[in-house]
């Protein structure tokens, strides 16, 4: 049992890896849809149409999430996005993936933020 407990927490902890190392490791190969959840307002803007989807993945696949030393469990979030591949789907926050905070570089905040302000300008 100690042992599958160590595999688990060797799988989400420990290395700087690309955002797109760990969506397909979840199996997201293709992405059709994307959700975009604002953590302060609870608003959300769903994405379908395929090339707003690559430009939005293009911004953000090559992005590398390096572990946070410090790993308290934190209340709220800034952005949540969901990728969808079919029926699969892989969410993860702005600093967080499973179980563990990130830091990213570069940081993926101001990216994720002008990207979804930029699609609230367009669907108004």
């Amino acid at each position: 049992m100690l042992a599958s407990l160590f595999m688990v927490s060797a799988c989400t902890n420990g290395k700087t890896q690309s955002l797109e190392t760990f969506y397909t490791n979840a199996k997201i190969i293709s992405v059709d849809k994307v959700i975009i959840q604002d953590g302060s307002t609870g608003a959300s803007t769903t994405i379908t149409n395929q090339e707003q989807i690559d430009e939005f993945l293009s911004l953000i696949k090559d992005i590398e999430f390096t572990p946070q030393n410090n790993q308290e469990k934190r209340e709220g979030w800034r952005y949540g996005i969901t990728l969808f591949d079919g029926e699969k789907e892989f969410k993860f926050t702005l600093n967080n993936i499973g179980n563990t905070y990130y830091d990213s570089t570069p940081d993926i905040h101001p990216i994720v933020d002008n990207y979804y302000k930029q699609l609230e300008i367009v669907g108004e």
